[in-house]
């Protein structure tokens, strides 16, 4: 008879323990929040019924209410020129913080605590405070997504200017140009792919960031779907969804497409 005893090993210790230590947190939260897992199931009921509520769409509002149209055209636009003026912040944001275009360090970790610092904000704060400082409506929304696009994407246009080819710069700066050259001639023609298509991503995600800031007070499609659910007018929401699903969907599939021209990955 085999007397030997398995002992666990270490990476199931580990998984027992990353286990234990999950399930306490969820119960503590559980508790603390005087929330029961099983109203998840239980209250389902109030959904079924607002969903019945919301069927059919009404989509007869597209051409009753011209306000929806010119609401899809704000979103758009906001997300537009939003998307515009964040890049080209975050582009000489990031100029001025590469290692390879700022010879100062002092400039590049004053900018770079910007750019971090932008980052960490929640967009729910920045909304509000625009909001109380300029007002409800598009601008407000306008200039939160710009604030949120510059701190995603000023670190990534960093690490694309930081990575981009040394020997083309080394070998302009070699002959005598000034940094200024080094980066028009040597740097952007190298990065100007990589700037685009990050761009055209950087407009595919506002437009959804565009629809939800305006269900906060930023104008556009977001907006229409706040005020129809506010009023009660359920079946105007769930148009108002579908409009936005539809939407979201046509510009992912655009901003897909030209990226893969831009990259040289499509093959069509």
């Amino acid at each position: 008879m085999n007397d030997t005893v398995l002992m666990p090993s270490e990476r199931y210790k580990r998984k027992a323990l990353y286990f234990a230590v999950s399930a306490a947190v969820t119960i503590a939260a559980c508790i603390y929040l005087n929330f029961n897992p099983i109203d998840l199931f239980t209250d389902l009921q109030y959904m079924q019924e607002l969903i019945g509520k919301m069927f059919p769409p009404n989509f007869s509002l597209l051409w009753e209410r011209p306000a929806i149209g010119k609401s899809i055209f704000q979103t758009l636009s906001m997300a537009f020129l939003a998307t515009f003026y964040s890049c080209l912040i975050a582009l000489v944001l990031a100029f001025l913080s590469a290692t390879n275009t700022m010879p100062y360090k002092v400039v590049r970790v004053i900018i770079g605590s910007f750019l971090s610092l932008t980052r960490v904000i929640p967009s729910l704060v920045v909304i509000l405070v625009f909001v109380i400082a300029v007002g409800l409506g598009a601008f407000s929304g306008m200039l939160s997504i710009i604030v949120i696009t510059v701190g995603l994407f000023g670190k990534l246009f960093i690490e694309i200017i930081e990575n981009s080819e040394h020997g083309p710069a080394e070998a302009i700066f070699s002959v005598g140009a000034s940094r200024l050259q080094v980066i028009c001639y040597g740097i952007i023609p190298q990065i100007i792919p990589a700037f685009i298509a990050n761009c055209l991503y950087a407009f595919d995600i506002n437009i959804r960031v565009a629809i939800g800031l305006g269900i906060l007070g930023g104008g556009g499609i977001g907006y229409e779907l706040f005020m129809a659910m506010q009023v009660l007018h359920y079946q105007d929401a769930l148009a108002v969804i579908c409009i936005i699903i539809v939407l979201v969907l046509l510009i992912e599939k655009l901003s897909d497409w030209l990226r893969k021209l831009v990259t040289g990955t499509d093959k069509l």
